[in-house]
């Protein structure tokens, strides 16, 4: 097993407290503690949690940008086969909530029929999601600009972290979340996004169609920069295929940082409703 000490606790803890499980994934340039309030929020609601890494994420900020090569390299379908040992270690199938490339996991997590409910938030594009907005570029060309960062991990700057992430927030807050949570983000997962429409056999592609998949809720920030409303249409046209419960939720005046920024409640309050309603 490779799961880190820290996960194999989180699982154990969930497998032994008789509560329904609820994982949750990070994304890009992130860590699993972005999800710290998140986690108090559905535990006090009866959940058991647990936020697995991404394969050797380091376990703090501080450590994580002191040491970018650890960081470097992670592909798509290394990371995703990381989340479903974790979950495939819970004795019960947990729901799953995922932010940006953590949301494109969560959708393939759904499709290998892993989730008893799931929760994709401003998810990274799959392969048939065309949509490709000027902004989403510009978000993703710290990485993407350099062909060299594709084995590399690469740290956001304030400003490019302001227009990808926290466009939506006042200056005072968006300089406390830039030092607070960001860390450099493997450049190679957006290579493989990028390129995933030219690619049949992409590590991005998601089924869409499996009936196993369970109810879905898709939300999407109306001013996110990273991620724009026409990328999560476009997921979430895809995943209406299925013939599960596919609900999706737009979420008014919010940027790339809706789940960690001071308006994460509003966001974690719609997720938890529907985890509620379907696990």
């Amino acid at each position: 097993m490779s799961l880190t000490a820290r996960e194999r606790r989180e699982v154990d803890t969930a497998n032994s407290s008789g509560r329904p499980p609820v994982v949750f994934v990070h994304g890009l340039w992130m860590l699993a503690s972005s999800w710290d309030s998140w986690r108090t929020l559905f535990e006090e609601n009866g959940y058991s949690t647990v936020a697995p890494g991404w394969p050797d994420d380091p376990e703090t900020v501080d450590e994580a940008r002191a040491h970018p090569e650890v960081l470097a390299g992670k592909h798509i379908q290394q990371i995703v086969d990381h989340l479903a040992e974790v979950i495939t270690a819970l004795d019960g199938k947990p729901a799953v909530i995922g932010h940006s490339f953590g949301g494109l996991f969560t959708q393939q997590l759904a499709g290998r029929g892993l989730a008893a409910v799931s929760v994709p938030i401003d998810a990274a594009p799959s392969r048939g999601v065309l949509p490709l907005p000027l902004s989403a570029l510009r978000a993703a060309f710290p990485a993407l600009g350099n062909p060299v960062n594709f084995r590399r991990a690469v740290m956001l700057t304030y400003e490019q972290f302001r227009f990808a992430f926290v466009n939506a927030v006042d200056e005072a807050e968006a300089k406390t979340l830039y030092e607070t949570y960001p860390v450099p983000g493997a450049g190679r997962p957006l290579f493989q996004a990028a390129a995933a429409n030219l690619n049949p056999r992409s590590a991005a592609r998601v089924d869409s169609r499996t009936p196993e998949r369970g109810p879905m809720l898709i939300i999407s920030g109306e001013r996110d920069h990273t991620v724009p409303p026409a990328i999560v249409n476009a997921s979430y046209k895809q995943q209406l295929r299925n013939p599960a419960v596919t609900e999706l939720k737009r979420i008014a005046g919010r940027g790339h940082s809706l789940v960690f920024d001071s308006g994460w409640a509003d966001v974690a309050e719609a997720a938890l409703a529907f985890v509620k309603r379907h696990h």
